[in-house]
Parts: structure tokens; C-alpha cells; sequence
């Protein structure tokens, strides 16, 4: 089973881990991508100014592009404590046993605009590019949209993406029985779902930390839906290729 989390435009600054080394990452079959982006990167850097408007960053938040002018030297730590926001304070990695934060380490990957895809435990410094982010002389799209899909789709197991529709757009998960988009919705009552925005990432976050907790290598839908059930949570079918999760 792997469990694909969205990141958060906001990012932890600091660490005390080494450099980024693209080589040490998970999914080594990205580093080429990565390489192509983090160029994209560092030549949109040199303006700080034409860089904030690129990355959509307001006046309070445009410094955030500066760091990107060192994010091939600045500390790293996890990925998993890197981002933070809305969905990673309800996942809450710090307060995770340490056995919960090994079997994340092979079973949760986070999305991202600059890397593809994070290891839980990979390191990786502070930087702010976002799914919707231009860079000059190519897009986000273009460099993602068929390394990622096809790094996916090379993965065996249950396939459970909790990513936002812009970063499942990057690099769509496989049509088949074992790969479901997790949509977060709210029940009224008569039946009627309708989708969620705050309580979205909160319910994305407190669902992946019971699955993290619970420590079971899912291997297939069926499986996850009959847990799912004895642990309390409501998940059900939804569209082709989905399930919700209600709350």
C-alpha cells in the first residue's frame, strides 16, 4: 500500500540535516525530472521580484522566494515534518510511535511540484513552488505530468491518493481496481454528500495518521474498506475510481 498525500504550500524552515541530494530521494526513477525542475527553479529565482508573481505569492509571503535562490544548500529534514498547515497538524509526525514513522517511511509519499513525489522520511530543505507555479520555459506539466504517472503506475499494491485534484493532475494514479482518489465530503442527512474544503485537509490528515497508527499493509480496497468499518471511520464507494470518506 502506498498513501499519497498532498504537501503544503507553507514549509517548517530550518533542519539539521545535509543538503539536498536528489540521489538520496525516493523514487530514484524521478531524478531526472527533478533536476529539470530545480533548474526551472533556480533560473525563475534570479528576479525576486518577476519570482513571487510566477509563484502567486502576495506581498506579505514574497520572501518566501528567497529561499529558493539556496535550496540546493540549505538544511533538510523529513519531508513528513517539513510541511506543515491544516492537514499535516492533524497528522501530527511529531507525536507519531517510532514504529508508525517506519512503516510511513515505505508506505507514504507526498506530492510535490519541485520533487514529484517525497518519501515520508526523505529530506528535503525549505522551498515554495506550488502545483499552479509558472517556470520559465516550461510548466509544471510538462516535466511531471508522464515521469510521475508512470512512477505510479510501476508501483505495486493498493494505491490510496488523498492528493488535491491539482497535485493528482501532475501525476494521475493508474486506472485500476487497486488505485482509488479519496474525496472528503459531509452527509446532510438525506443522503446527499457534498465535498469539503477546511474539513478536507483536516479529514485527509486524521485519515492518514489512523492508517500510519494502525500499521497494516492494505493489499487491496476490500480490505481497507473492511477496516475502515471496524476502526469507525465512514468510508464508502463513491464514483469509478474513488471513495469517500465522510465525516
Amino acid at each position: 500500500m502506498l498513501i499519497l498525500l498532498p504537501p503544503s504550500e507553507t514549509k517548517r524552515v530550518g533542519g539539521d540535516g545535509p543538503p539536498l541530494d536528489l540521489t538520496a530521494l525516493s523514487f530514484p526513477e524521478l531524478t531526472s525530472a527533478r533536476r529539470r525542475a530545480l533548474s526551472a527553479l533556480k533560473a525563475l529565482s534570479r528576479n525576486l521580484a518577476a519570482a513571487a508573481g510566477m509563484l502567486r505569492l502576495g506581498p506579505s509571503s514574497a520572501t518566501e522566494a528567497a529561499r529558493n535562490r539556496i535550496v540546493s544548500t540549505s538544511p533538510t529534514m523529513s519531508a513528513i515534518d517539513r510541511y506543515d498547515g491544516v492537514l499535516f497538524d492533524e497528522l501530527d509526525a511529531a507525536s507519531l510511535p517510532p514504529s508508525a514513522r517506519a512503516f510511513a517511511a515505505g508506505h507514504l509519499a507526498i506530492g510535490s511540484a519541485l520533487f514529484g513525489l517525497s518519501g515520508a522520511l526523505d529530506l528535503i530543505p525549505a522551498y515554495r513552488l506550488s502545483h499552479d507555479s509558472r517556470l520559465p520555459g516550461t510548466t509544471l506539466g510538462a516535466i511531471w505530468r508522464t515521469p510521475l504517472a508512470a512512477a505510479l503506475a510501476a508501483r505495486t499494491g493498493l494505491l490510496v491518493d488523498l492528493r488535491s485534484e491539482g497535485y493528482a493532475a501532475l501525476g494521475p494514479i493508474p486506472d485500476r481496481p487497486d488505485a482509488v482518489y479519496i474525496r472528503v465530503v459531509s452527509d446532510d442527512g438525506e443522503g446527499r454528500k457534498r465535498a469539503l474544503n477546511h474539513f478536507n485537509k483536516k479529514g485527509k490528515g486524521a485519515f492518514a495518521r489512523r492508517l500510519l497508527l494502525a500499521e497494516i499493509d492494505h493489499p487491496d480496497v476490500d480490505a481497507l474498506l473492511a477496516w475502515a468499518a471496524a476502526e469507525g471511520i465512514r468510508l464508502e464507494p463513491g464514483a469509478p475510481g474513488e471513495l469517500d470518506l465522510v465525516v
